[in-house]
C-alpha cells in the first residue's frame, strides 16, 4: 500500500448495502497507531478493533467529524456517491501524537463505532514535527 491510498472494509461495503446507518450518524476521522494493523478481510471493523492514537495537543479523542450519513451519501444521475467537505487537518504542536500510522472512517453514532475505510499514512507520522492534512478526491470517498 502507498501513502494516501484509501482502502475500503469488505464489511462495510456490505454493511452499507444492507442499509447500515441512520443519516443522522456522525462519521469522523480518526488516527490510530501500528499496535493492530487495519486490513480490507476484517470481520467487522470498528474503531475499537485498533489503538487510537492518545489525545493531545490539535489532536482530540475520536478524531474529527466529517459530517453526518444523511449529507455525506448522495445521488445524481444514477451515480451514487459518497463524500465529504470536511479534509481532516491537524496542525503542528509539541503536545500531539507522534506515532500515527493510519487513519480511520468510522462511525462514532454506532455503538460499535463500525468502520468504513483506512488510509495508510506510512508511519510513525510525527503531528510534533510538521501539520497532517487528508484531502479526499473531488470524486468522493466511493462512488458508484
Amino acid at each position: 500500500m502507498a501513502l494516501g491510498d484509501l482502502t475500503w472494509f469488505a464489511e462495510a461495503k456490505a454493511f452499507m448495502l444492507d442499509g447500515g446507518w441512520e443519516a443522522a450518524d456522525d462519521i469522523k476521522c480518526a488516527l490510530i497507531t501500528n499496535a493492530v494493523v487495519p486490513l480490507t478481510g476484517d470481520t467487522t471493523p470498528a474503531l475499537t478493533d485498533y489503538t487510537e492514537v492518545a489525545a493531545g495537543g490539535n489532536y482530540a479523542a475520536g478524531g474529527i467529524s466529517l459530517g453526518n450519513w444523511g449529507t455525506l451519501v448522495s445521488q445524481t444521475a444514477g451515480a451514487a456517491k459518497i463524500s465529504t467537505a470536511t479534509n481532516p487537518s491537524w496542525a503542528q504542536n509539541a503536545a500531539n501524537p507522534t506515532n500515527a500510522y493510519y487513519a480511520v472512517v468510522y462511525n462514532t453514532t454506532d455503538a460499535g463505532k463500525g468502520a468504513l475505510c483506512f488510509i495508510d499514512l506510512v508511519g510513525p507520522y510525527n503531528l510534533t514535527t510538521g501539520t497532517l492534512s487528508i484531502t479526499w478526491s473531488a470524486s468522493g470517498l466511493a462512488t458508484w
